[in-house]
């Protein structure tokens, strides 16, 4: 199976009850032009309607942050750990991650990344729980990689503030352009 016929899949699940609320399932976007891939949580309202990652006001941000590093978003692959639209944007419930964990995993072992940046608890959570690391607040694991080996691939998850969390609490900001100044190779000059 190659990533085509994995988003074809993923398009179609059944797995979980968010398929019924679903507009478009967003398998994810972009390449492994830099060998960094960037997991949020979930769609939201914008992604369900247009079937594509990262597109909103919190998509918005990341893509301009990206840019102010010289990085376009086409460059990165761009995806989320749920691949449904939770109702309302409720975080993902346990069950809802463990259905679509296999697809995300499949990506990895597809792309092969060596860095995956994880934006957000939840992201850093299911990623973190895959090399022996447990998460329970954002702040014990932000602005921080670890090593380890995820579907067969050596990788390192870095760990950042989701776009949303920023956008809700501006005091964030700088530390969220740092970590991605850093987890992509750029440095804080650019910013200032």
């Amino acid at each position: 199976m190659d990533l085509e016929e994995l988003s074809r899949e993923i398009l179609t699940c059944t797995k979980c009850p968010l398929h019924k609320y679903r507009t478009h399932a967003v398998p994810g976007e972009g390449s492994m032009k830099l060998g960094i891939m960037m997991v949020g949580e979930a769609p939201g309202a914008d992604e369900d309607r247009t079937g594509r990652p990262f597109v909103g006001a919190a998509g918005r941000l990341l893509t301009e942050t990206l840019a102010r590093l010289g990085v376009s978003r086409d460059d990165v692959y761009i995806t989320n750990v749920v691949k449904c639209r939770p109702p309302n944007n409720r975080t993902p419930t346990r069950e809802e991650v463990e259905a679509c964990l296999p697809y995300l995993l499949r990506q990895i072992e597809l792309l092969r990344p060596r860095r995956i940046v994880a934006l957000g608890l939840t992201s850093a959570k299911t990623l973190l729980s895959l090399v022996g690391k447990r998460v329970e607040k954002i702040g014990d694991v932000r602005g921080r990689c670890f090593r380890g080996r995820v579907a067969g691939v050596e990788v390192e998850i870095c760990v950042t503030y989701h776009p949303a969390a920023v956008l809700r609490n501006p005091r964030l900001k700088e530390e969220f352009m740092g970590d991605l100044a850093t987890f992509l190779g750029g440095g804080l000059e650019r910013f200032f």
